[in-house]
């Protein structure tokens, strides 16, 4: 790895303090805008009902699960709100159960180890990106199995397996509910709504079909983005990828300004939304050429199968 290590060999100390600044109204903001929009999708969705309205709030709410994650990213590096039992909670009740997670802890331990180790042999991560470049068939079969629910399924299959684990049923059912229970309330709650709205099946069509769908689909490009084909392992400018993406690749692929990956590795607990003041900075210190920054995830997927112009 590169000698610079410390965001102190990137950036000043008051402009440290400025974006190590975590701003509990706006961590709170953040949370308020998902679900809101999340939620208005719902509503619109289920006053207009039609396979236009069906396929856009499909990929709106999948993007909108990535961007539940995005702000758990955040929790795991207490960078969502500034007291740590808040910031913890949020993560785990407002954002995790809802979908598929319970509490970050296990993620924060995991993840921890790829800021300490990226692009490296002990990088857990390294398997989403070691794979490329592949061919553009190659490419094709896995964004197919994502797009076609192939890959959710194989995902949710795996956790269930693991999540209702013993020796005995008895212990298989307790550790199963205790893992899962909650989510299951919670997505019973989402049911009962629809249901009491008169469109009980919208709530398959718009949260589990995003989850097995559009959500796998944006996961891959997003961690594609991050990591794959960067031009050096060993330097911390050069082995993690910034996009630049424009307002539609936000919508659709990139919520929450995680498309500043580059600059997130340089100062770990930057929360979301000053992650364009980090990269800003850069720049101005004339570091942009010495970036691996992409102008969109449609360069960045030419990269991947090799076909970069």
């Amino acid at each position: 790895m590169s000698d610079l290590q410390r965001p102190s060999d990137f950036f000043s100390a008051t402009e440290i303090a400025q974006l190590r600044k975590v701003s509990d109204w706006r961590g709170a903001a953040s949370i308020a805008h998902c679900w809101t929009v999340i939620v208005a999708t719902w509503v619109v969705v289920g006053l207009w009902t039609n396979p236009v309205t069906i396929l856009l709030g499909i990929m709106i709410i999948g993007t909108r699960q990535l961007g539940l994650f995005v702000l758990t990213h955040d929790a795991a590096h207490v960078s969502l709100f500034n007291n740590r039992k808040l910031n913890d909670w949020a993560a785990q009740w407002l954002l995790n159960r809802p979908h598929t997670d319970s509490s970050i802890d296990a993620y924060r331990k995991y993840h921890v180890q790829h800021h300490v180790n990226t692009q490296q042999e002990n990088d857990p991560d390294l398997p989403l990106s070691a794979p490329f470049p592949v061919s553009k068939r190659s490419l094709r079969r896995k964004m197919w199995r994502d797009i076609s629910s192939q890959t959710g399924v194989k995902q949710y299959a795996r956790l269930c397996s693991s999540a209702f684990a013993g020796d005995t049923w008895t212990a298989r059912l307790a550790n199963g509910w205790s893992r899962l229970g909650p989510n299951i309330m919670i997505n019973l709650g989402f049911l009962a709504g629809f249901t009491a709205a008169g469109v009980w099946y919208l709530y398959f069509l718009l949260w589990l079909v995003p989850s097995l769908t559009w959500y796998r689909l944006v996961v891959r490009i997003r961690n594609i983005g991050e990591h794959a084909v960067v031009p050096d392992n060993n330097d911390r400018l050069r082995n993690t990828r910034t996009t630049k993406a424009n307002w539609l690749e936000r919508a659709f692929i990139a919520p929450y300004h995680v498309h500043y990956h580059l600059e997130h590795h340089l100062i770990v607990n930057c929360p979301h939304y000053r992650l364009p003041l980090a990269h800003r900075f850069l720049l101005d210190k004339g570091l942009g050429e010495k970036m691996e920054i992409q102008p969109g995830y449609p360069s960045v997927l030419r990269m991947a199968t090799g076909s970069a112009s």
